[in-house]
């Protein structure tokens, strides 16, 4: 069973998995994917092609975009953003050129991040609040700071 607030915008074509709750006021567009077991929490938007795993939790006001990927058990905070383009500029189309941001299995993502694209988050990797990670994040570390920086190895 999928769960869907009325008050969410779910886009034709768009997968959800088993399980899936979309709460108040979210947007998931045609061709995202979500897993099974997934919470996507209120005011969130999921762009294009976005994929996201099974037992994903995302929080209040998370946008992801387009040439994001996020695999199984992850944690994303309240307003955490992914970017998907270095140098955006609104007169310069990008062309759908997208880096891709991947974020492993296991990883939590602190409120009000931001990951820049073209990164990986390894797994069971953890960003403190309100890092920015500008660069790639190896496994079983904790990270923060801005920019975010790779504090001590953590046992899960």
């Amino acid at each position: 069973m999928i769960y869907i607030d009325e008050t969410a915008v779910v886009d034709k074509g768009a997968i959800l998995g088993r399980g899936t709750k979309v709460w108040h006021y979210t947007h998931i567009m045609h061709s995202a994917e979500i897993g099974e077991n997934c919470s996507i929490g209120q005011n969130c938007f999921i762009g294009e092609n976005v994929k996201i795993g099974n037992n994903v939790k995302i929080q209040n006001n998370v946008s992801i975009y387009d040439g994001v990927i996020i695999e199984d058990d992850v944690f994303i905070g309240p307003s955490v953003v992914f970017t998907n383009v270095k140098f955006p500029r609104s007169n310069k189309p990008v062309n759908k050129k997208y880096l891709t941001t991947l974020i492993c299995q296991g990883s939590s993502i602190g409120a009000n991040s931001t990951i820049i694209c073209g990164n990986t988050v390894g797994k069971d990797a953890f960003i403190g609040a309100g890092s920015v990670v500008t660069k790639n994040v190896s496994s079983n570390v904790l990270c923060y700071g801005n920019p975010a920086k790779e504090v001590k190895k953590i046992e899960n």
